[in-house]
Formats: C-alpha cells, structure tokens, sequence
C-alpha cells in the first residue's frame, strides 16, 4: 500500500474481499455488537522503521475503510514482537485448555497440575518464542500476566529480521557476495538440477539486508543448485551471533533467555518445515538433522515430484529453511537431544489454526478475563455431610416406594 496505484488497488481488493466474506459469515443482526480490531505485526514493524509517515499512512485509510463497516471498529495499530509472542503463547494453551477445564459440576476450574506449553511462531519477517517461568526471573522480556485469577510469568522475545523470508534474503546475499560470477552462482542450499534467475531488488528491499556498495537494483542473478548441506549450515549459522553474551546463558545476538523447559508447539513456519521433512508432530533431534540432509541432497526432479502442491517460489526456500529452523533451535533456543523431544510441530489444536491473532482477540476482548468468580472447593465435613444427606434420602425414598408396594398388592 502507498508505494503505486496499481498495488495499491490490489491490496485494497484483496481486503475488502475478505471483509466481505468476514460480513457475510456474521448473521446481519450481530453485525453492531461484533467487535473489530486491527493487529500488525513485523512487515509493519519493519517498514515503521524505514519510512514512518508510510506507516502511519497506511493505517490511517485501513482505520478509515473498517470504520465505515456494520461492525464496532475499535482500532488498527502495529503490535510490539513481545505482544506478538506473548498473544501466541495464550493461543496455543487456550486452546489445549490449560487454563480452565470443567469439573464434575460443570464449572470451570484451573486444571490439576497447571501446566502451560511453550510457544514458537516463525513469519516471515519475525519469530518468537514464549514460555512461563518462575516467578523470581525478570527483566525486559518478561511478561507477568493473570488469565482466570491465576498470575504467570512468561518469558517472551520477538527477533525482527530473523522470519524465514527475512532470513533467507541475508542467506541469499551471503551466497551473492561471496561469489565472483554473478552469471553462475552456486547457491548450496538449493537443490541439484534447480536454477533460478533473480533481480537484486528481491534481495535487498528490506531494511534487514545491508545493500552492497556495487548494489544496482536493476541487477539480474543466476542461481545453480549445488546441494552442500555442510555448507549451507554454515552460511545460515553466520547470520546468528552466537558468541555475544553478557549473563549465564544467551538465545543469540546477546539475548538473555532463561533455559527452556517444558512442552513446546511449534507452528507457522516451522510447522511447514517441518511437514516438507515429513517430520509433523514430535521427532527426535537426530531424525530430524539427518532428515534436513537427505532433503537437501535429493535431486530437484523427486523433490518438485513429491511435492506437487507447492508452487517452485516457496519449494525451493525449504532445503534453507529446514537448516534454519535447526539452527535457530538449536544453537539459538538451545534445545538438546533430550529438549527436542518436547517440541511438537503442529498447525493447529482441535480444528484451529494456532497464531498469534487468536491470543490477541481473547485479550483485546476480554474474553479472558484477568479475574473470574471463585468457586471454593468444598471442605471435608461438607462433602461428608452431603452424602449422608443424599444417602438418607435414598435410604427414606427406597422405604417409601416399598411400603407403597406394600399397601398396592394387599
């Protein structure tokens, strides 16, 4: 939006379509008392950063164009990567019902044992990782939050710049500047027998990717599949930095993270990462490394034929993305051998997709309230007097029906 006319039709065509089908899902007579908001998340982080009037262009017409709908527009704004990861992690364990569950007596109640599940999102331009922790660990990006009455405090770090596009364009420009025939690239982390002719401008129209002094946006490249998956690890592993470090332990980039423990669901990207290494659900770290290598090394032909259902634009990003999602877990969130068991990759939790606009809903419209009326259990001379209670009225009732029996046959 705001960059030509021509895209700018485009996008808006592409909106108003989905509001359209949004306003004919919704009966016309909930229309006034449905609620609507807009959240934005790293695309509009990043171009916040480059061209910040663009920014708030843009949503000054999507505030405009939602408050002329049949619905209680409240308001379109960017969200924080911290939001974002946090929003994600009330998703996935709200709907795994973590929070409350019904007992007996058909009200709802915190689940036995409380546990919650970690949270890993990757986008395109951003990932993010969320987990409670103990209550004594704080800092900038820890989140204390109260879902149903009960407090918890999460651990919670959005990487802009570190999404499976974003990060695949610095890949990219790795391969482009380290080699000296722009015409015959060999790019390791595409498959043998694919080759593919890129503009520069796909490259370095991010405000992630630091363009060259030799830069010329009308540049064409021509890229040949090599399959060396040593070395595309490599060249994945050194968009990291993984040795700044000011406290015991560090994600990367010198981001302090507490160790991981627990259940973890993995969506989004790594989700369909995950599911092209026909690897959905749990692994172990092994299976899941030596799977990366034989998808990086099978020929272009057998890869393009299992996969039919994948365009070439996203089939050939995932021999990349699956030494990308390695890495970052591994060397990045520090899962081991052990901790990689827990982590399932998953698309969704009973029938629904996991992301971070669920969580963001929930809160925005307090369908998770802070507080809920407490309902104590009941102590132990009351329950005992309940069942005597009902046990004596049995016992009265069985006396009853017997002596009018009685009477009826004699």
């Amino acid at each position: 939006m705001k960059v030509d006319p021509q895209k700018d039709a485009e996008s808006w065509k592409a909106f108003q379509d989905c509001m359209d089908k949004i306003t004919e899902v919704i009966p016309p007579e909930k229309h006034n008392s449905t609620i609507l908001f807009l959240g934005a998340t790293a695309g509009m982080r990043l171009l916040h950063e480059k061209d910040s009037q663009r920014s708030s262009e843009i949503l000054a017409s999507l505030r405009e164009y939602l408050s002329s709908l049949p619905f209680s527009f409240q308001n379109a704004s960017i969200i924080t990567g911290q939001e974002e990861g946090l929003y994600g992690w009330i998703t996935v364990n709200y709907l795994m019902g973590n929070f409350l569950e019904k007992n007996l007596w058909n009200t709802y109640v915190r689940p036995a044992g409380a546990k919650t599940v970690g949270s890993m999102d990757l986008g395109g331009a951003s990932t993010q990782i969320a987990f409670a922790v103990q209550d004594n660990l704080s800092g900038s990006d820890y989140m204390s939050v109260k879902l149903y009455g009960y407090p918890y405090n999460v651990y919670t770090h959005s990487f802009l710049c570190y999404g499976k596009n974003e990060a695949e364009k610095r890949v990219l420009d790795k391969i482009l500047q380290e080699s000296a025939d722009t015409n015959n690239i060999k790019n390791p982390c595409y498959q043998e027998g694919f080759n593919i002719t890129l503009n520069t401008s796909t490259i370095y129209d991010t405000e992630c990717t630091k363009k060259p002094r030799n830069y010329n946006a009308a540049q064409n490249v021509f890229m040949v599949g090599a399959a060396d998956s040593d070395k595309c690890r490599s060249i994945v592993k050194s968009i990291f930095d993984f040795k700044t470090c000011s406290s015991s332990q560090c994600s990367f980039n010198g981001v302090k993270q507490p160790p991981v423990t627990g259940d973890f669901m993995a969506y989004a990207g790594f989700y369909y990462t995950a599911k092209v290494l026909k690897l959905s659900g749990t692994s172990d770290l092994d299976q899941f490394n030596s799977s990366v290598r034989k998808f990086c090394h099978t020929h272009w032909s057998v890869v393009r034929n299992e996969t039919k259902e994948m365009s070439d634009k996203y089939l050939r990003t995932f021999c990349y993305a699956a030494h990308y999602v390695f890495t970052l877990l591994t060397d990045g969130y520090k899962f081991d051998k052990e901790t990689w068991k827990n982590i399932n990759f998953k698309r969704e939790v009973k029938k629904t997709s996991i992301g971070w606009s669920l969580g963001y809903m929930l809160s925005m419209s307090n369908m998770i309230p802070s507080e809920v009326e407490e309902i104590p259990p009941l102590t132990d001379p009351v329950f005992a007097g309940l069942i005597f209670l009902f046990s004596a009225l049995t016992i009265v009732t069985v006396v009853l029906v017997f002596i009018i029996l009685i009477r009826t046959c004699y």
